[in-house]
């Protein structure tokens, strides 16, 4: 999709590289959709929530107690992290799969509203603005990281709809799953996400809203691409 001559014309830097943020609950399959409506614009991608679960599985293996602040911030700062097509490696090591487990998804959750915690993942996000544009997933893209975004998108699904997909998901890498623990599971993130002090899992004032509860994930990539060619810029 061509950028309008505006933008383009201030790409040596001047102006911001444009940023879809994409945020939304747990198993709203805003990462899925992130990284198609990425590959369909060009653009780069970034999934903010596997900072906060590679922070999780580094404070495990490190035997870290969650409630210790500091270090759990001191672990998020030194991430030793490369991002790679389709892999993701904490110290050399791939750890794609070990993240996505519910463990780490529920630990992530946990350590997620340490306001250290953040601060020490922010830039980290925020290097990832680069020309042509980023698609940026989350749970606070709109709000904190990115609040200039041209385009903000909160993507809903009801708790059911969302549990079997995510139960769907482990079934085919190979984990256990149980639907009615992981609506359990959902539900209780859910409120801890909207709940926290710092950074709540709210829609920026300006996000649009898409429930993709029995939307396809094609069909969702193609709401957002429809509300981003709508988008106009200075």
């Amino acid at each position: 999709m061509t950028l309008p001559d505006s933008v383009r014309s201030h790409a040596s830097g001047v102006m911001p590289a444009p940023v879809i943020a994409i945020d939304g609950p747990t198993a709203s399959g805003k990462g899925t959709v992130a990284h198609r409506v990425a590959a369909r614009l060009g653009w780069s991608v970034l999934d903010s929530g596997a900072l906060y679960r590679l922070t999780a599985l580094a404070v495990m293996r490190a035997g870290i107690d969650p409630d210790n602040v500091s270090a759990v911030a001191h672990q998020a700062e030194c991430l030793d992290v490369v991002f790679e097509t389709g892999r993701t490696l904490l110290a050399g090591a791939d750890v794609s799969a070990d993240i996505r487990q519910e463990v780490i998804g529920n630990l992530a959750s946990r350590i997620a509203p340490h306001a250290p915690v953040r601060q020490a993942l922010l830039e980290r996000q925020r290097a990832f603005r680069l020309w042509p544009g980023l698609v940026a997933d989350g749970r606070d893209m709109g709000t904190v990281v990115f609040p200039d975004a041209p385009l903000k998108v909160f993507l809903v699904a009801d708790v059911q709809a969302r549990a079997e997909r995510r139960c769907k998901q482990l079934k085919e890498k190979g984990f256990s799953a149980n639907l009615e623990s992981l609506m359990e599971d959902m539900r209780v993130r859910d409120e801890r996400d909207r709940s926290r002090a710092v950074a709540p899992l709210v829609p920026a004032p300006d996000a649009l809203t898409i429930d993709s509860s029995n939307l396809g994930i094609d069909e969702t990539v193609d709401a957002v691409l429809d509300l981003w060619s709508k988008r106009r810029f200075p």
